[in-house]
């Protein structure tokens, strides 16, 4: 009997894997994946908050809206105008010296070092920068130097996935692994791994 070499499609790895919502197609128009906002409700029972809370790729406010609607007064911009908060707003920009409360958002993801680097140089000392990141962020020896100089206090790793909506439209299930990563700024120590959902 002859052995037949396995053969399939671009597909056929990622079906093996059990990553069912992998495409082949082109990212998002602008990288934009929407977080489902049950990670923000997460967040909340997760990690003290502080009043104030910018969300500086807000998107169509898939996470602002729950901020909001739990208390928090939440600063909402974009570099997009999606039709919520404020467009037109370059976070990475020279122009944004300083933010008095905490960081919450899901950055673009090729640009996701730019925006960690750029919120914690503009957080007040013991205010948090919380990000919503593929737990391959961690990986990397770019990203290397970033963890060495500035550790997460605590990555929050989802146990059950948590879906990003391509061009802010959730369908199937996803393929990828996200975490809650939480930097305080001055923060020295051994970061935390704790699971959640």
């Amino acid at each position: 009997m002859q052995k037949k070499s396995w053969t399939g499609n671009i597909r056929s790895t990622y079906v093996t894997l059990g990553a069912s919502s992998h495409t082949d197609e082109e990212r998002a128009m602008n990288d934009y994946y929407a977080t489902e906002p049950k990670a923000a409700k997460l967040l909340i029972g997760l990690e003290p908050l502080a009043q104030n809370i910018w969300e500086c790729a807000c998107g169509e406010g898939h996470l602002s809206k729950v901020f909001e609607d739990a208390g928090y007064d939440v600063k909402s911009t974009d570099l997009i105008d999606r039709g919520f908060g404020t467009g037109g707003i370059d976070f990475l920009s020279d122009d944004i010296e300083h933010w008095d409360g905490d960081i919450i958002t899901n950055p673009p993801y090729r640009y996701a070092q730019a925006f960690v680097e750029k919120a914690l140089s503009i957080v007040s000392p013991g205010m948090k920068v919380i990000f919503f990141l593929k737990l391959t962020f961690l990986e990397s020896q770019r990203r290397r130097s970033l963890f060495l100089k500035n550790p997460p206090k605590i990555v929050y790793v989802t146990s059950s996935r948590l879906q990003c909506g391509k061009n802010g439209v959730f369908v199937g299930s996803s393929a990828a692994a996200y975490a809650w990563f939480v930097w305080v700024k001055g923060f020295k120590g051994d970061p935390i791994i704790r699971w959640f959902n």
